[in-house]
């Protein structure tokens, strides 16, 4: 389908590709991967043309149709509905139906043959184009990346930037292409739209290319791995997973290969040391320089997933409630966002805010920061500390300053040692720490505001969307650092593999109210795949009105439902109060335990420890009352 042989591209004295080959096959759904800086935006560009190889080849037969997302399509602005713009995928059929029109206003006054024959061949050819049903195939995919029918006649200038990327994507599936190359799909989408997209991709009958470092979609996803390093394209048959897998092994049997060559070349640079020394020797030892000149070297396996250590340091430690949320209502002129809702954060809590766009999830993290009004109440807990990571933060870093020095003035407790480990670990090493920030790409800015968050002495963490430009090996960190905070945090993010491996909370707001899931991100999505799915919306840009108040619903009188949920919720609270107590108890049973002198009096001893287990059992028994109040609240809610 498409093959690229030998192929160099150069920036400058940079060899981005050196001799890479790559055949691309019908039906072959590829994740194209690799680090920030590897060359895989560039690949796609030269398959399109848009930039040219330095030397090397792609080629392609003449008449195939390419698809190409990328990031400057958020750049298109257009005056019409984004139903016409999806709807100009059809450029044939568009041109066909105008010329229709024409013939039909014509034939009112000329009814030659001449007229009937040209209105009957472009009517045949319309049909054969199946032009009758393209309205219908644009709503459909549409309705699938998010709009309802109503949004669907807006203009497309009135979307935000994530939306309009969607109509992209809508005007190139619409366009049934070949071959898809998709650039960051999954960038400007909402959860519920990511799984539309996989399901999508996956009945795709042509072949795909996707550039993304969305673990979890691309193992939904694709077949094929391709990965970008050092200059070259290695190709995996199998999927992300599978690339892990095999890769690992490969470096395996690569860093025994390499240990054998080292030891040989060791051996024979002995020998040529101890020949040099025997004039009758000489020529033996040449030839030996000359084969060990000529050996191909074998390189040592690189370790690119390296495990980190942060040293978090908070100087308080939180009281059990981190946040109350208590009857908070939060509106915008043509949106309500949270209407009456109350939650609680507490301590030890790794929450997931997850959900579709418009939603509200980035206003709650900001109702929660403290940086957003609303009515209601959002009381922060005793000795809570907070810090507060948006990809806004990224403008509050200064310019001027070195990336080591910005860390400095923002963690002074911590050693400069301590400061280079943690940019160490998001890929700042050696004098990169010395870079100016003004000089930093958008991708390193947001690595230096991310080390930032994690260096405040904070034990309380509101992270909004921390994995935006961040690779995949920055996302294992990030991972790795999360799961070693002691402290509470609560994240939103669209990237699944984070969420399901630091949560264990999950938070949607579901009819203006948030709602609570006890579990795992992935168990989450079972329990959530027996539920009726709910149509994501999208948000108009509005322009904001000086001292304009929110809008709150009105509250409506409790029915049996509610009576119901809160004289659960009422009963949950007292079990919680007992689960505080016995684990005071349990505590103190285990302080007793731990004297040494109570193991001189077995009488003692007998007591202490039936004391121990009867407290024990007790709490086993009241967390597992806990777990079922909390099913049968969320079975109502």
């Amino acid at each position: 389908m498409i093959a690229i042989n030998n192929l160099t591209f150069e920036i400058g004295a940079r060899a981005l590709y050196d001799e890479a080959n790559w055949h691309i096959k019908p039906g072959d759904k590829t994740g194209l991967i690799g680090a920030n800086g590897t060359g895989k935006t560039t690949l796609l560009k030269l398959i399109v043309g848009d930039a040219k190889p330095t030397s090397g080849t792609i080629s392609m037969s003449k008449d195939i149709k390419i698809g190409y997302l990328n990031q400057d399509l958020l750049s298109y602005q257009s005056d019409k509905s984004i139903l016409h713009v999806a709807m100009e995928a059809f450029a044939r059929q568009n041109q066909l139906h105008a010329e229709i029109e024409l013939l039909l206003n014509k034939l009112e006054t000329d009814y030659s043959e001449e007229v009937l024959h040209k209105l009957s061949d472009k009517q045949h050819e319309f049909e054969n184009l199946d032009g009758y049903s393209i309205e219908f195939k644009a709503h459909e995919i549409l309705a699938g990346l998010g709009f309802s029918e109503d949004d669907q006649k807006r203009q497309l200038a009135e979307f935000s930037g994530g939306w309009r990327m969607r109509v992209m994507l809508a005007k190139i599936l619409l366009q049934t292409p070949d071959i898809l190359l998709l650039d960051e799909p999954t960038n400007h989408l909402d959860l519920p739209s990511i799984k539309w997209l996989e399901t999508y991709l996956l009945a795709f009958e042509g072949s795909i290319v996707i550039v993304s470092h969305d673990r979890w979609f691309l193992d939904k996803v694709i077949n094929r791995t391709v990965e970008s390093r050092k200059g070259k394209l290695t190709v995996y048959a199998g999927n992300y997973s599978f690339y892990l897998e095999e890769k690992s092994l490969r470096g395996e049997i690569q860093k025994g290969e390499f240990k054998n060559q080292q030891q040989k070349i060791k051996q024979e640079e002995q020998l040529i040391n101890r020949f040099r020394a025997k004039a009758s020797k000489a020529k033996l030892a040449q030839s030996r320089i000359k084969m060990l000149d000529k050996m191909e070297r074998i390189e040592d396996v690189d370790d690119e997933n390296p495990s980190v250590n942060f040293s978090f340091k908070f100087s308080k430690q939180s009281g059990r409630h981190v946040i109350r949320i208590e009857d908070v209502s939060k509106a915008y002129p043509s949106n309500v966002i949270l209407d009456h809702t109350d939650a609680v954060i507490e301590k030890g809590d790794k929450i997931a805010l997850i959900g579709a766009n418009g939603r509200g999830k980035s206003t709650l993290l900001r109702i929660i920061a403290g940086v957003e009004p609303f009515e209601g109440e959002c009381i922060t807990g005793h000795n809570v500390t907070e810090t507060f990571f948006a990809q806004h933060q990224l403008e509050s870093l200064h310019l001027e300053n070195a990336i080591l020095e910005e860390l400095q003035a923002f963690a002074p407790k911590h050693t400069d040692t301590e400061l280079r480990s943690i940019l160490g670990s998001f890929l700042f090493t050696g004098d990169d720490v010395f870079k100016k920030i003004k000089v930093l790409s958008g991708g390193e800015k947001s690595r230096v505001a991310l080390a930032k968050a994690l260096t405040a002495d904070a034990n309380f963490l509101i992270l909004d969307e921390p994995t935006n430009h961040l690779d995949m090996q920055s996302v294992n960190i990030l991972i790795q650092a999360l799961n070693q905070f002691e402290g509470t945090f609560i994240v939103v993010s669209h990237d699944r593999y984070l969420l399901d491996n630091v949560a264990n909370k999950i938070w949607f707001i579901e009819d203006h109210k948030i709602k609570i899931y006890p579990g795992t991100y992935a168990e989450y999505e079972e329990w959530q795949s027996k539920r009726p799915a709910y149509v994501p919306k999208p948000q108009a840009v509005i322009q904001p009105k000086k001292e304009e108040k929110p809008v709150v619903k009105a509250s409506h009188a409790p029915d049996e439902k509610s009576k119901q949920l809160k004289k659960l919720n009422h009963t949950l609270q007292h079990v919680e109060e007992r689960i505080a107590e016995l684990e005071k108890e349990l505590a103190q049973a285990e302080l007793v335990l731990g004297h040494e002198d109570i193991y001189q009096d077995k009488k003692k001893l007998d007591a202490a420890n039936a004391t121990y287990q009867t407290v024990k059992a007790t709490l086993k028994i009241t967390q597992a009352e806990w777990e079922s109040l909390a099913e049968q609240i969320m079975e109502l809610e």
